[in-house]
């Protein structure tokens, strides 16, 4: 099972993004050359790999992924295999296949972490491993092409002596497209699940902690600036928003809104 580490911010530990883009070629004969290319998920499916045997079905992983489906396909991969063994940590998938900096900047951080605590120095084939899904097509797209072209010479010789077949011969093909589409929009839906569901975690997190601190400073027996000011940041409000009387209580009301009795 793995060691799960948590990260809550920025540290003296935390490596630049250089150090980290450096770290992910060295280990795994990448040639990345910015943060935001780990937002295809390959990198992590492989050191998962090398960090634990059989987590995670290897061919399967879409090495040379260009396109979001492919990015969420692996990160999918991903996601089994930290439940297989026993990581706490919640994919944000959504974000990070967006390819944006500070996404993939953070996470990749946590992974660093992650990766420290439970690699035991143990060997790992990196060429072998990448001479494998070449060969299986990075998780079978090359084979899906190569059936779908097969057919159509069949289809064609099928037409000229019988045309209704011609029509018969076309529905598996459609059925096949329709099944893929499927599969990836349930991909979608669960990584969005998974996001979710890590936001809400988070957002339950930093308001306990906002309303500790509004508890501290409203029993404090010293009232200065300092706690006046600290009050003031946590009853501030956006644009087109006033604090109402309830403002201790940190209650607010629409500007321009009449009162109810």
């Amino acid at each position: 099972m793995a060691v799960n580490v948590f990260s809550t911010g920025a540290t003296a530990d935390n490596l630049s993004r250089h150090e980290l883009v450096g770290w992910v070629n060295d280990s795994l004969g990448l040639s990345y050359t910015k943060v935001e290319q780990l937002c295809s998920g390959a990198a992590y499916c492989m050191f998962m790999d090398m960090l634990f045997e059989n987590c995670i079905p290897i061919k399967k992983v879409k090495l040379q992924a260009k396109h979001e489906h492919e990015y969420i396909a692996n990160f999918k991969l991903l996601q089994a295999s930290f439940k297989k063994v026993g990581v706490d940590k919640i994919c944000p998938v959504d974000r990070l296949v967006k390819g944006k900096f500070q996404d993939n900047f953070e996470f990749v951080q946590w992974f660093k972490k992650f990766f420290d605590a439970n690699y035991g120095g143990q060997e790992y084939d990196v060429s072998a491993v990448k001479s494998t899904i070449q060969q299986t097509g990075g998780g079978g797209m090359k084979k899906q092409v190569g059936t779908a072209g097969r057919p159509s010479p069949q289809v064609k010789s099928t037409a000229r002596r019988a045309p209704p077949s011609t029509t018969t011969a076309s529905v598996p093909k459609t059925k096949a497209v329709d099944k893929d589409e499927i599969e990836e929009l349930n991909a979608k839906v669960s990584s969005q699940r998974l996001s979710i569901e890590g936001l809400e975690k988070e957002r339950d997190f930093y308001f306990g902690k906002l309303r500790d601190i509004e508890v501290e400073c409203q029993d404090s027996d010293e009232k200065g600036p300092l706690v006046d000011k600290i009050l003031q940041i946590l009853y501030a409000t956006e644009d087109g928003f006033v604090a109402g009387e309830g403002e201790g209580e940190g209650e607010v009301e629409i500007a321009g809104e009449p009162d109810e009795y």
